[in-house]
C-alpha cells in the first residue's frame, strides 16, 4: 500500500513539473514572439478557438500596426504565479513607446490544451489588459514649437506660426466655370494651369480638400482671391515655419524642409519621425539641436468614437531660441545696396564685435521653401544659375589692396617702413632684381615721390611690395595674424578660415612681395577685413566677433593693442585721406559730417602673371566717429559690372542710410 501510494505521489510531482515547464515554455515562446516582432510565428501559438476570431493576415497586421506605429521597442516581461486552476499567466509588461516607458500590470495570458499543447487563448486584451474587440489604439501628436531665431531688437526673423493653405472643395468648384477659375487661380498665385489641374485629377473624393499652395497671413493674393468670390475656392489654417519676408536673410536664415530616409535613418535617439521637418541649410541647420523641439504623445484606447483609456501621455519640448547680434534694419540697408551683384558684405560694431550684418548677394527668401515658389521666381533661379545658393559670406576671397592696412600697420609697429620716408619709384612696373626673371610688380598710379600717406592714398603697389620684403616673410604672418587672418573666428557660424598662403608661409621674396598688397595666395573672408579695420576705431584693437549671444554673453578682446597709440594715428589720417581727398581711390565714399577711414581693393583672380583674369571689387570702410561701423564689400566681376568705384558706391549708401 505504502509503495503504491509512493508510486502515485511521484506521478503527481513529475506531472505537476510537466506541467510547469510547458506553462513556461509557451510563455516563454509568447514573449520572445512579441518582443520580436514574429506576430506570424505568435499566430501559430493561438488555440484553434482563437483562429476561428481572427485570421493570421488580421492578426500580425493588427499587431504590427500597433506597435510599430507606437514605436514599441525593449521589451521586458514579468511572469507571475500561474494560475492553474483557471489556466491563466499573469504577467506585467514593460516596453518603451514614442510618448515614452509604458508599464502595464494585469495581463492574464489563458491557455487550453490541445493535441497535448498548450495552446493561447487569444483576445484583444493581450495587446493591451484595458482593450476590447473593436477598439482602436490611437496616437495623438503634441506638436513642439520650433525655437525661434531674433535679432538684436528681439524681432523674429524665423518663427512658428500660421500659414494659409489655399485650396479647392472640387465638389463645389467643378460645379460651374471651372476652366475659367483655374485661369484666375493660375495667374493670381503664378503658378500653372496644368499644376492645378494635375491636383484635382490626382484626387479621388470630391469632397476632399485638394491644396494648391501656402501663403504667408498677410499676403496681397490672399485679399485678392478674397475679392474674386470663387465657388470651391476655400482656405485653412496651417502651421508652419514663417521667416522675415525678405531676400536679404535667406542665406544667412537657411530653410526647414520635410526630413529624408537618410536623415531619418541616423536619429539614433528617436526624435525625429517621418513627418518632421529639419533644418536643410544656414542657421536653420547650424542649430537644428537647439531650434527643434521634440513632440509629445499620448497613446489611448478609442472605443466607439470616444477615448476610454489613456495608457501613456507625453508633453512636447519646445525648441529654445537663439538670439543674433544682428541688426535687421542694417542687413535690409547692405543687402539692397548690393544690388544683385554676386558679392559678400559683413558689418561689426568695432568696439563689441558683434555682427551686424552678413550678407550673401544673391540669395533667396526662405518663405520660398515653406510656403512655394512661383513660376517667376522659379525661372528667375534658373536665369542666374541658382547663384543665390551658394553661400558667399563664408566663403574666402582675395583681398587686394585691402590688405595694405595689414601691411603697413606691421610694418609701422616692427619700425620696418618710416612713415615720412619719400620712396622715389620710377615707372609702372619693378622688380628688386634680374632673378625675377620676366616677373614684375605692377601699379596703376604713376608718382614718383611716394610715402605712405600716398601709397595708401594712390593704393601704391609697388611701394608696399617694397615695405614687405623689407620687413621679411615671419613678421608679414605674424602681423596678419593679429589682425585675425589664419584666426579660428567663432561666430557661432562656420566660415572658411582665411590664409596668409596655401602653406601657411611665405617661401620666396615673389610670393612675400605680392602678399604685402594683397594678391599672392592670401585669402580672407569679408569678416576678416571687417575686424581688421575695426582696429582703426577702437583704439587699435580687435574685439572677439560674435553673431550667436549666449545669456552671459560680454564683449571680449580677441587682439589687444595690435596698433600703437602713435601709429594708430598715423593710420586713421592716411586711411582718411582715401576717401575726403579728392585724388583718393574711394573719395566717392566721403560723407560730410562723418569719419570714414577706409581702402579700395582690386583682385585679380588669374594662375599666371601676363593672363587675363577676372577681378573681384573691395571696398572696407570703418566710422571713427560715434557710429563704430565697420563695413567690409566685396562684388565679383567688377570690369563686367560696377567697376570698384561701383562698390564703393555701394559702401556710401549703406554708411548714409543706417546714419539716417
Amino acid at each position: 500500500m505504502k509503495r503504491i501510494l509512493s508510486v502515485l505521489l511521484l506521478c503527481i510531482v513529475i506531472l505537476t513539473g510537466c506541467s510547469s515547464n510547458a506553462d513556461e515554455l509557451l510563455f516563454k515562446n509568447f514573449t520572445e514572439t512579441l518582443s520580436g516582432g514574429d506576430y506570424a510565428a505568435l499566430y501559430q501559438l493561438l488555440s484553434e478557438e482563437s483562429k476561428q476570431r481572427i485570421t493570421e493576415e488580421e492578426f500580425v497586421t493588427k499587431y504590427k500596426n500597433i506597435y510599430s506605429g507606437i514605436k514599441a521597442t525593449h521589451f521586458t516581461f514579468e511572469m507571475g504565479e500561474i494560475d492553474h486552476k483557471n489556466d491563466i499567466i499573469p504577467f506585467n509588461l514593460t516596453m518603451d513607446t514614442l510618448a515614452g516607458t509604458l508599464k502595464l500590470k494585469d495581463f492574464a495570458l489563458p491557455f487550453v490544451k490541445e493535441n497535448k499543447e498548450l495552446k493561447i487563448l487569444w483576445s484583444e486584451s493581450l495587446i493591451f489588459p484595458t482593450m476590447k474587440r473593436g477598439d482602436k489604439v490611437r496616437i495623438s501628436t503634441k506638436t513642439a514649437n520650433r525655437g525661434s531665431i531674433l535679432d538684436r531688437n528681439n524681432e523674429a526673423l524665423a518663427t512658428d506660426g500660421d500659414l494659409i493653405s489655399v485650396g479647392i472643395h472640387p465638389a463645389v468648384f467643378e460645379q460651374e466655370n471651372e476652366a475659367e477659375k483655374i485661369a484666375k487661380i493660375s495667374e493670381l498665385l503664378d503658378i500653372s494651369e496644368e499644376t492645378i489641374t494635375k491636383k484635382l485629377k490626382a484626387n479621388t473624393n470630391k469632397e476632399y480638400f485638394v491644396p494648391l499652395v501656402d501663403l504667408l497671413p498677410d499676403a496681397k493674393a490672399l485679399v485678392i482671391l478674397e475679392s474674386l468670390n470663387l465657388d470651391g475656392v476655400i482656405k485653412q489654417a496651417k502651421h508652419g515655419r514663417i521667416y522675415k519676408d525678405s531676400e536679404a536673410f535667406g542665406r544667412l536664415l537657411g530653410y526647414i524642409r520635410p526630413i529624408n530616409e537618410e536623415e531619418l535613418s541616423k536619429d539614433t535617439e528617436g526624435i525625429y519621425t517621418a513627418q518632421s521637418m529639419i533644418g536643410k541649410s544656414g542657421l536653420e541647420q547650424v542649430y537644428e539641436t537647439t531650434l527643434r523641439g521634440i513632440n509629445g504623445y499620448e497613446i489611448y484606447i478609442e472605443r466607439e468614437g470616444e477615448k476610454v483609456d489613456t495608457l501613456i501621455s507625453k508633453e512636447p519640448e519646445n525648441g529654445k531660441d537663439i538670439h543674433l547680434s544682428l541688426d535687421s534694419n542694417l542687413q535690409q540697408i547692405v543687402y539692397d545696396s548690393m544690388k544683385g551683384q554676386k558679392g559678400s558684405s559683413t558689418a561689426v560694431d568695432s568696439t563689441t564685435g558683434e555682427v551686424l550684418a552678413l550678407v550673401s548677394s544673391p540669395s533667396y527668401n526662405s518663405n520660398w521653401f515653406t510656403t512655394y515658389m512661383t513660376k517667376s521666381v522659379q525661372q528667375q533661379r534658373e536665369a542666374i544659375g541658382y547663384e543665390d545658393e551658394k553661400n558667399r559670406f563664408a566663403s574666402l576671397y582675395s583681398p587686394g589692396s585691402t590688405f595694405k592696412l595689414i601691411t603697413a600697420a606691421t610694418g609701422l609697429e616692427n619700425g620696418t617702413l618710416n612713415p615720412n620716408e619719400v620712396k622715389t619709384i620710377n615707372g609702372s612696373t619693378w622688380q628688386p632684381n634680374r632673378s625675377w626673371g620676366n616677373y614684375n610688380i605692377h601699379r596703376i598710379n604713376d608718382q614718383t615721390s611716394i610715402s605712405l600717406k600716398e601709397a595708401i592714398k594712390y593704393s601704391d603697389n609697388i611701394y608696399f611690395a617694397m615695405n614687405a620684403l623689407a620687413m621679411g616673410s615671419d613678421a608679414l604672418i605674424q602681423g596678419a595674424n593679429n589682425f585675425t587672418i589664419g584666426s579660428d573666428l567663432n561666430i557661432g557660424y562656420p566660415i572658411k578660415e582665411s590664409q596668409i598662403s596655401n602653406s601657411g608661409s611665405l617661401t620666396g621674396d615673389i610670393l612675400l612681395a605680392d602678399t604685402g598688397y594683397g594678391q599672392g595666395e592670401i585669402l580672407v573672408s569679408t569678416l576678416n577685413m571687417a575686424l581688421a579695420y575695426s582696429s582703426l576705431a577702437n583704439n587699435g584693437s580687435i574685439m572677439s566677433p560674435h553673431l550667436v549671444l549666449s545669456e552671459d554673453y560680454q564683449p571680449t578682446v580677441l587682439k589687444d593693442a595690435i596698433i600703437s597709440e602713435q601709429n594708430l594715428s598715423i593710420l586713421q589720417a592716411d586711411f582718411q585721406a582715401v576717401v575726403n581727398d579728392a585724388d583718393g581711390t574711394g573719395h566717392l565714399a566721403k560723407i560730410n559730417g562723418v569719419q570714414l577711414a577706409g581702402k579700395t581693393g582690386t583682385a585679380e583672380i588669374k594662375s599666371t602673371q601676363g593672363q587675363t583674369g577676372s577681378e573681384n571689387g573691395w571696398f572696407v570702410a570703418t566710422d571713427l566717429g560715434s557710429s563704430k561701423l565697420s563695413v567690409a564689400m566685396v562684388v565679383e566681376d567688377v570690369q563686367e559690372g560696377v567697376g570698384t568705384l561701383g562698390v564703393v558706391k555701394m559702401v556710401k549708401e549703406v554708411f548714409v542710410n543706417y546714419l539716417k
